[in-house]
């Protein structure tokens, strides 16, 4: 966990770091000076009207958002409409949001801007943020926590990521822990051909640094009282790159794209590509979309949270709050769905949560406006109804009803970019043929794709190309139960071993049953029985429950699921062509591979959501989306990898060592 930055304002009104003893911009005018440094002295504005590509500036210390919001607003007057905007900022101590706010008032020029920044300003949580604007068009990736790790957990190729370095952050002389050969290095590493800088200092430690790291360096005039600072752009690309080759991930050109599925990851995929302008159709075996895993009536939205800050938590955290940022979007357009973010509560009903529990705030790893604990007493006050509980509190999550927020995805996604439907058109086949792919359907064979993403859950290895999979499926069954005037007091989502809801439409969802390996939908009123027992058993003395035994309707549906509970995003993996490629691993060593060439480029999948695709589908839709079209990844290089298809081909080539 990392601490938001203290701070005060100095007899000028300027903001100054506790921390380092210095302002974040200048006395006289914060906004002149941003703009001289760094959007000039890069040449943005030139650069920006010539190209057409993902722009891409990378800047050491966002603090205020100064140099993003001026960027921003000269972006909006400057690009054409088919430029993108990607800015990526690393912060060790974020302001918190409401000292944002009041700093920003000081340029009302700027609130049309500033607004949309606080709206979706994160918490201080460690890792990336992804935050959005303009549908996509303008990106800012937000990565909390020392940018020397940020920067080494940021995943980047040989060809680079950024156009432009806003060299920022506090001077030299007061935070010489950043301006370190390590980061020179690590701009270089990350730029792309003919990438510059610019920065606000003429230290000659600095100087020096940027030249060693590849840079060619040069004074130029400061701005206002400063005599000099320092531009110049990259020599020569560097090979360098920090790829798991064993996780390969390989480009092509994008002619369109086929989608499979019609439920929760189908629609975040169709927003994802439709946000980045790339063509693709969809295809779906049944009548309607999100008949599937998606149908149930009320799902909860909550992030899987450990003990620890895993690859797993600081995925499932990120991807709740993307999730979040994604559905407050579509309420924002005008594409509703039903839902309430009325807050989870995680209740300890037996000894193995309380120990859990205590763990939790022992360590104390998470910040407390994303998870905090809660006193029976205040359990109670919150939630509306008696719970003999303590709890932890998820207070941004809640519950949604799946099936009307994946059509307001796919709705979404059609506002940004026309796009095909096609229900009932099961997939039985894909056929390659000139590197393009076909779908069978109905024994027809399809228009060519040049990329298709398979997102059908427990369908997804179906496929003789994708059967060697290790999809589990797991049968859930939820039960409708009608609420009573004592139930629908509840206000926020109770989760004990299985969830219960607020009331909706006259109900509330308790569940879920759990039946490892079985794929059978079919209703059992012996499910029903067990999750009104396994309630009762819990709040059996809590006067809300004691009235609630009317089960008047159920769903069941499959989770699809790994053996390590993480999710499938990214490139299906050629089995046999990988065993050959990476043999070297079955003796231990992790180099002198042979080249990998897959009959399945061009095959992605995104499956295996669990109970959890409301939370990590979005995440997960925008990562995939970001490999295919050569964007920086949304993720750390850690979630990359472990969330990659290919990990189970790796561990069984360990396991012969």
């Amino acid at each position: 966990m990392i601490d938001n930055a203290p701070i005060h304002l100095n007899p000028q009104g300027t903001p100054v770091s506790d921390n380092f003893g210095d302002v974040y911009f200048s006395n006289d005018d914060g906004l002149l000076e941003s703009n001289y440094v760094f959007f000039t002295q890069n040449n943005i504005a030139e650069r920006l009207l010539n190209g057409n590509a993902p722009f891409v500036i990378a800047e050491t210390g966002f603090g205020t958002g100064l140099n993003f919001l001026n960027t921003w607003a000269q972006f909006n007057t400057i690009a054409k409409t088919e430029q993108t905007l990607h800015f990526i900022s690393f912060e060790k101590f974020p302001i918190d949001k409401k000292a944002l706010s009041q700093i920003h008032a000081r340029w009302p020029q700027l609130k049309e801007l500033t607004d949309q920044l606080v709206q979706k300003y994160p918490i201080n949580l460690t890792g990336c943020h992804r935050l959005e604007f303009l549908n996509g068009r303008v990106i800012l990736d937000l990565w909390f926590g020392d940018v020397h790790d940020s920067l080494a957990q940021m995943p980047y190729h040989a060809n680079g990521w950024v156009d432009a370095w806003y060299l920022d952050g506090f001077a030299p002389s007061k935070n010489p822990q950043m301006w370190q050969q390590s980061l020179f290095n690590a701009m270089a590493n990350l730029a792309k051909e003919h990438c510059t800088f610019a920065t606000f200092t003429a230290a000659g430690d600095v100087r020096r640094g940027l030249i060693k790291a590849g840079f060619d360096v040069k004074k130029h005039k400061g701005y206002g009282k400063k005599r000099e600072m320092l531009v110049g752009k990259f020599a020569s690309i560097t090979p360098k790159h920090n790829q798991t080759l064993y996780l390969p991930r390989i480009t092509q050109q994008i002619k369109k794209i086929a989608i499979i599925g019609g439920g929760i990851a189908a629609a975040n995929m169709a927003v994802a590509l439709a946000k980045k302008r790339v063509p693709f159709t969809i295809y779906c075996k049944d009548p309607a979309p999100a008949m599937g895993a998606s149908h149930n009536q009320q799902g909860a939205l909550y992030p899987h949270i450990q003990v620890d800050f895993s690859n797993s938590s600081e995925f499932f955290a990120h991807g709740f709050y993307y999730a979040r940022r994604l559905y407050d979007e579509l309420n924002l357009a005008g594409f509703s769905f039903d839902h309430s973010w009325c807050g989870v509560l995680l209740q300890a009903v037996k000894p193995s949560k309380m120990e859990f529990q205590q763990n939790f705030l022992t360590k104390n790893q998470w910040p407390k406006a994303l998870i905090h604990p809660l006193t029976a007493e205040q359990s109670t006050k919150i939630s509306g109804v008696e719970t003999p509980y303590s709890g932890l509190f998820i207070p941004d999550g809640g519950w949604i009803n799946p099936p009307s927020l994946v059509k307001a995805l796919f709705a979404y996604a059609q506002s940004l970019q026309a796009f095909e439907c096609h229900f009932n058109s099961p997939v039985t086949d894909l056929i390659k043929q000139n590197e393009l792919w076909q779908l069978k359907i109905n024994s027809h064979l399809t228009e060519p794709y040049s990329q298709v993403i398979i997102a059908c859950a427990e369908h997804s290895n179906t496929f003789h190309q994708s059967n060697n999979v290790p999809l589990v499926p797991v049968r859930g069954q939820v039960s409708h139960i009608k609420s009573t005037p004592a139930s629908t007091t509840l206000k926020t989502v109770l989760c004990h071993k299985g969830y219960f809801t607020p009331h909706y439409q006259g109900q509330h969802c308790m569940g879920a049953t759990f039946n490892k390996g079985d794929a059978d939908t079919a209703l059992r009123a012996s499910d029903d029985e067990k999750n009104l027992e396994q309630f009762q058993s819990f709040y059996q003395s809590s006067h809300f429950a004691t009235e609630l035994n009317n089960i008047e309707s159920a769903k069941a549906g499959i989770r699809c699921t790994v053996i390590d509970h993480l999710p499938l995003a990214g490139q299906l993996i050629d089995a046999a062509a990988y065993n050959v490629s990476f043999a070297p691993i079955k003796k231990g060593q992790y180099h002198s591979f042979l080249s990998y060439k897959p009959t399945t480029k061009g095959l992605y999948l995104l499956t295996a959501l669990g109970a959890r695709g409301l939370c990590s589908a979005p995440l997960l839709a925008e990562l995939i989306s970001c490999e295919l079209t050569g964007h920086p990844l949304p993720v750390s290089k850690r979630v990359a990898d472990a969330v990659h298809p290919a990990r189970f081909n790796f561990r069984n080539l360990k396991k012969e060592h």
